[in-house]
């Protein structure tokens, strides 16, 4: 049965409701009118038609009266709109974000597959989440360890899977390749820094698919001065902003220094080939060049990096020999923000006084200082001196630098109304170094100073002018097999631990509670009625500095932060006690759900390179 839709006409005497605006002339408007036996449809209709009695509507258009009142009942009986439409998208970003804390904290039983995965069931509920979500997704790609073998039976590859697969996705859909910032991806070398060829190539192609790349972490091969496509495709990533070159050995170098002296070592074509690198990377802020196995970077390729790097801000340079890096290469550095030198002979006593004479060091507020040959204290006290913006300190050395004879000085030989952070670290025994950081300390030498790490206070000088604590160690302390080894070694054995500086900061605590400090004696009219004893403490009352022994990297054994960290592939790769989604095992939907491929529960404060300052 067909249905045929009834107009309103209002030339039909029986039907005076009726209304045709294909009809509708405003010459008979009046006659239409009073055919209409309701006043109040006469009321309706007169105040409609009286807006404008002598122009004509033109033909197909409706009166307003009629339109408005079918845009309200249309209006009506549509729903409201989803609560998830009118929220605005800083609410997503945040709890996103808040998700991303939840499962990246140290203490949580989760892991990147399980963030990965939270993060898909929430792209599916609506188009508002999976907007939200693409972005957070592809935002930081994490890919940790082995790849599951049901992926490497289905997709038949030997390895790489996810890789592979992550390559595609990103090659055909480059709007979602635009979002990826970070990429972390398997470090699962057996050796070091050494990674076979496919790999390399494997990760270049996905680092060329990502327009805005900016950081590439948790994988660092050996550069020894011929080519390799990853090198060369981080160097046209124009938004990169950190970047560590492992400087390794080169046959033909280690030739070339048999015969003759530095400069020279490296030819023409290494050189250049090394600086093309850095003319791309305007936006790089954070550079590490460390020396692994006798690398060469000779001092002209220093100052031209420094010059090529406009917008650096964070240095670490470690290991190099004494014709590399030395006193004159430190005055060519930029104006910094954060300083690491390590392990480098050719900076001395001199080099360092120039250095914090220097208009380009009076922004740094980051200064490590590790395993360099400081022999004089007044050094250290220039550098706190001068350089006003300092607020945290790194001083590690295997000797104590000393006052020189004949030196007038005066308390606090050491000061800096800045510094808030000291680590300080001297494995000898011996000399008056650490004596003169605390009495500098108890006269007011560091007003802004809050935390103190001292992992060779060999007799508690610095634990003394701290807070006092009632415990060092660390829940987990008890419970490792090295602690309680070293517990029943001889002190000097293990200095340089932090399990065993916790250890002995502990015992300190412990001997002082055996002691009574001082008693409280309550009497009245010259009886003594109550005695207190308070046992004994360490530390200062009143004091502001924490008194700390916690690692740069979390569960580390190191206090600082080092190269080896990064290129260490081996936990990655051998999993214990990894995560394969059981903490979410109460889930209705079973293991088929929750259950993945068991892998190494990464943590990117393990893996961050600003960590190093």
């Amino acid at each position: 049965m067909a249905f045929r839709s009834q107009r309103m006409s209002t030339s039909s005497p029986r039907s005076s409701m009726s209304f045709d605006p294909m009809e509708y002339n405003p010459e008979t408007r009046r006659s239409s009118v009073q055919s209409i036996q309701s006043s109040t449809s006469m009321s309706t209709l007169s105040s409609t038609y009286s807006s404008q009695p002598t122009k004509a509507t033109s033909m197909g258009s409706r009166p307003s009266s009629f339109t408005t009142t079918s845009q309200q009942r249309a209006r009506s009986t549509q729903p409201p709109p989803p609560v998830f439409k009118r929220v605005p998208s800083e609410i997503y970003k945040n709890i996103l974000r808040q998700l991303r804390i939840i499962h990246s904290e140290q203490y949580i039983q989760s892991c990147s597959t399980c963030y990965l995965r939270d993060l898909y069931s929430l792209a599916l509920t609506s188009r508002a989440w999976d907007r939200a979500v693409r972005v957070q997704l592809y935002d930081q790609i994490h890919i940790v360890g082995n790849d599951s073998s049901i992926d490497v039976k289905k997709f038949k590859m030997k390895s790489g899977v996810r890789l592979k697969l992550l390559r595609r996705t990103l090659r055909e859909r480059r709007v979602l390749a635009g979002f990826v910032h970070e990429l972390k991806v398997p470090n699962l070398q057996k050796e070091p820094g050494v990674v076979d060829s496919e790999t390399i190539n494997l990760v270049a192609s996905i680092v060329m698919a990502c327009p805005n790349l900016e950081r590439l972490i948790g994988f660092h091969h050996i550069y020894g001065h011929e080519f390799d496509r990853l090198t060369h495709a981080l160097s046209t990533r124009r938004k990169l902003k950190e970047h560590t070159w492992i400087i390794g050995e080169n046959t033909a170098i280690t030739k070339r220094s048999q015969t003759q002296l530095p400069p020279g070592l490296m030819d023409y074509d290494q050189a250049e080939q090394l600086l093309s690198y850095h003319e791309n990377w305007p936006s790089l802020t954070t550079l590490v060049l460390h020396s692994h196995n006798q690398g060469v970077l000779e001092h002209d390729i220093f100052i031209e990096i420094f010059h090529r790097l406009p917008s650096l801000r964070h240095l670490s340079v470690s290991s190099f020999d004494i014709d590399d890096f030395n006193d004159m290469t430190l005055q060519y550095i930029p104006a910094l923000q954060s300083l690491r030198l390590e392990s480098l002979d050719g900076i001395t006593d001199a080099g360092l006084s120039r250095l914090a004479s220097a208009t380009h060091a009076s922004n740094i507020s980051q200064l490590s200082l590790i395993n360099l040959n400081i022999s004089s204290l007044l050094v250290i006290s220039k550098l706190l001196a001068h350089l006003s913006l300092l607020t945290r300190f790194v001083f590690v050395s295997a000797t104590s630098p000393e006052i020189p004879p004949g030196e007038l000085v005066f308390q606090p030989i050491l000061a800096s109304a800045s510094l808030s952070y000291l680590h300080w670290d001297i494995r000898a025994d011996s000399g008056t170094a650490t004596d003169n950081v605390t009495s500098s300390i108890r006269a007011s030498g560091f007003p802004s100073l809050r935390t103190i790490r001292a992992p060779t206070d060999h007799h508690g000088t610095l634990q003394n002018v701290c807070k006092p604590r009632s415990s060092i160690v660390l829940p987990s302390d008890k419970y490792s097999t090295h602690h309680r080894t070293l517990r029943s070694t001889a002190p000097a054995a293990y200095a340089s631990t932090l399990h065993a500086s916790r250890a002995r900061a502990q015992d300190r605590l412990d001997k002082a509670r055996q002691t009574v400090q001082f008693k409280v004696v309550i009497d009245e009219d010259s009886v003594v009625q109550q005695i207190y004893d308070f046992n004994g403490f360490i530390g200062m009352v009143g004091s502001k500095i924490y008194y700390t022994l916690k690692p740069d990297a979390p569960g580390s054994d190191d206090a600082l932060f080092n190269v080896e960290m990064l290129l260490d592939g081996t936990k990655e790769g051998k999993v214990k006690e990894g995560c394969s989604g059981l903490w979410n095992a109460s889930h209705h939907a079973g293991n088929k759900w929750w259950w993945h491929t068991e892998r190494w529960r990464f943590r990117r404060e393990g893996w961050d390179v600003s960590r190093f300052f």
